[in-house]
């Protein structure tokens, strides 16, 4: 999301703890949606956002809301963790939140499930909005679980190639690569050995390397994680077996896992000024739509360039799309303001001028169709791609699942055993894997 936000390691980490809440939480929706919308009250709002102009944008667009519905007003809470969100839930009072803002859309399936937070689908037919109209298709399918509605998106995150366009010029690379044989190529290409290290690295391609996650490269084959049945599908789906192999492949070609990861031990943290796309230490990144602006508050001496990821060679009329994910915003079941929490949530999440706005003023992605659309959206020429992969209708992102983001890590464990060589055999240990996934959901229900 923002340059603040949890590395995504950790995100899929702490959905672990989200389980949690499959028994914690025994909130039904509907069940304290009975205050008057229109008298005066006061409601809690949480958030994870941190960073001071983050917060501030955060409070006008509040004021905003405020404005339009002077009989309600916010108290807002800042810096917010989904453990907070969880222990709030649990406890309830008069402190606890009528509604909550979360980065982790992996939480969903908990979410929905445990009945923590409300279904929504009474207040959008109450307020005749429909999602498929509202919003697109990948941001509706992570923000609801089996039907439950559970939670909206506020803003969107949209993840591409971003390039430096100095060190494309010196090695003769005239446009960033379309297909994945194009990016292997240009990936070697800007790839400068120094002893038993690197005076510059085209690509980090281990799965340790930020947002280089199984997630967010199998995005670009594709990929249907479960299938009619809800089972895990990754073994039968090619998409995985293929994004395993190009990874692995591409590890060997730019030197190898040990010398790749003693070099990744040089960098600097994700979301500081020493980012190596930021110092030049590699040439090409997978990231979000906030890269972007970090890389030039670092002050990077180059010409940053922003283009969609690569695709498979043959899916090459698919070029453009790419992983989206974002920021949810929900109705604590414990609420017993949920009429006017839903006022603040409507406004936030599809009022364009308010999407926009808060859009502008944070640098992510809009998550509605008319907002994406807006001429007062403000589109810098390399931030447009984004707002292209967020429109592009082959984009696509992981499904909420009833274990939250847990399949995530355990898809991610296995690519972690197999790119270091742990696991050599591909097509059993994603049997296994897939195996494991089942048999973690099955827990959960």
């Amino acid at each position: 999301m923002s340059g603040t936000r949890t590395a995504t390691a950790a995100a899929l980490a702490a959905t672990a703890a989200l389980s949690l809440l499959a028994t914690a939480c025994t909130g039904q929706s509907g069940t304290a949606a009975s205050d008057d919308p229109k008298a005066e009250t006061t409601i809690n709002f949480w958030h994870g956002w941190s960073a001071p102009s983050e917060v501030k944008a955060i409070q006008e667009n509040v004021a905003r809301f405020e404005k339009a519905h002077p009989n309600i007003k916010v108290k807002v809470t800042s810096n917010i963790t989904d453990d907070k969100i969880n222990q709030a839930l649990r406890a309830g009072g008069a402190n606890a939140p009528d509604v909550v803002s979360s980065f982790t859309t992996d939480s969903v399936g908990n979410f929905c499930t445990s009945g923590a937070f409300v279904d929504l689908k009474p207040f959008l037919e109450k307020s005749d909005i429909d999602p498929a109209k509202v919003f697109p298709e990948a941001l509706r399918q992570y923000t609801q679980f089996d039907g439950n509605q559970c939670t909206l998106p506020l803003l969107n995150d949209a993840y591409g190639l971003y390039y430096n366009k100095d060190a494309f010029e010196k090695a003769g690379i005239k446009a960033p690569p379309k297909t994945w044989s194009e990016f292997e190529k240009a990936a070697v290409k800007l790839t400068r050995a120094k002893g038993d290290s690197y005076e510059q690295l085209g690509f980090m391609p281990i799965f340790h390397g930020y947002e280089t996650t199984p997630g967010h490269y199998v995005a670009q084959w594709g990929p249907e994680y479960f299938d009619e049945d809800g089972k895990s599908n990754i073994a039968k789906d090619p998409a995985f077996a293929k994004m395993f192999t190009f990874q692995k492949d591409l590890i060997g070609r730019l030197g190898g896992f040990e010398k790749l990861t003693k070099y990744f031990n040089t960098f600097g943290d994700e979301w500081g000024a020493k980012h190596p796309f930021h110092t030049g230490q590699v040439a090409m990144q997978l990231d979000g739509e906030w890269r972007l602006g970090m890389a030039k508050d670092a002050g990077a001496t180059f010409e940053i360039g922003t283009a969609p990821l690569p695709v498979p060679d043959d899916q090459a009329a698919d070029y453009g799309k790419g992983y989206l994910s974002g920021t949810i915003m929900g109705i604590a079941a414990t609420s017993k303001k949920q009429n006017a929490a839903w006022e603040l949530v409507e406004y936030m999440t599809t009022d364009t001028d308010a999407v926009v706005a808060f859009s502008n003023a944070i640098h992510n992605v809009p998550s509605t169709l008319e907002a994406l659309k807006s001429p007062k959206l403000k589109i810098e020429p390399e931030f447009r791609t984004f707002i292209e992969i967020a429109q592009h209708p082959e984009s696509n992102t992981t499904p909420a699942q009833a274990d939250g983001g847990a399949y995530q890590v355990t898809l991610q464990d296995f690519g972690y055993a197999y790119e270091s060589g742990k696991q050599k055999d591909l097509k059993a240990g994603l049997k296994r894997t897939a195996q494991q996934i089942d048999t973690d959901i099955a827990k959960q229900k």
